[in-house]
């Protein structure tokens, strides 16, 4: 476990290096961009670091992605059904998303640089995901032959989805999110009625 410094000083990087990513993209930032940020020498960054650029990078967009996701989870934590959960955290997860502008402007220049970082956690994502969701599940009534653990990774696998690509569906829209939530992603999972 690394020392509370140790800790502090990891956090400061991560902080300069978003910092330095919102203000020039991934592409363009660079080792001594981020340690002058970040108020380091850059041998202090290759100490915390030492697989450099890559290594940063990497550690910076799994940093957002993990507080992007603990956010999420206070969005939803109260909700009592499973309905509710899912509409708030389609609702919530679409907004923040939209509304990340480090994101928004990485997506539209430089994709090819942040989609292995996520493709490599998806599936980490996802049975996060699933495992959040089945005690919701748990405590429903299924529609015969749905096990619980397949439904919770198709339901994860869709909510995680229509958070970036919504297709028809306005997620801005209560009413939408709430047919969304109850004719497609659960229409199959619960009984009808």
């Amino acid at each position: 476990m690394p020392t509370p410094r140790a800790a502090d000083t990891k956090e400061r990087i991560l902080e300069a290096a978003y910092a330095c990513v919102a203000r020039w993209g991934l592409s363009k930032t660079s080792v001594e961009d981020v340690s002058r940020e970040a108020g380091l020498s850059r041998s202090t960054l290759y100490r915390v670091f030492p697989g450099g650029r890559d290594e940063l990078v990497a550690a910076v967009v799994g940093w957002e992605y993990d507080r992007f996701f603990a956010r999420l989870y206070e969005a939803v934590r109260d909700a009592a059904t499973l309905e509710e959960v899912i509409e708030r955290g389609l609702t919530f997860a679409h907004r923040a998303i939209a509304e990340h502008e480090v994101l928004q402007r990485i997506l539209k220049t430089e994709p090819e640089l942040l989609t292995p970082a996520l493709t490599v956690r998806s599936e980490g994502t996802i049975a996060l995901v699933a495992a959040f969701l089945s005690p919701y599940l748990e405590r429903h009534r299924l529609a015969p032959g749905v096990e619980v653990a397949a439904a919770a990774d198709f339901l994860a696998r869709m909510v995680l989805s229509y958070m970036t690509a919504p297709g028809r569906w306005d997620l801005e829209d209560p009413g939408q999110v709430a047919r969304l939530v109850r004719a497609e992603l659960l229409g199959g999972i619960l009984p009808p009625g």
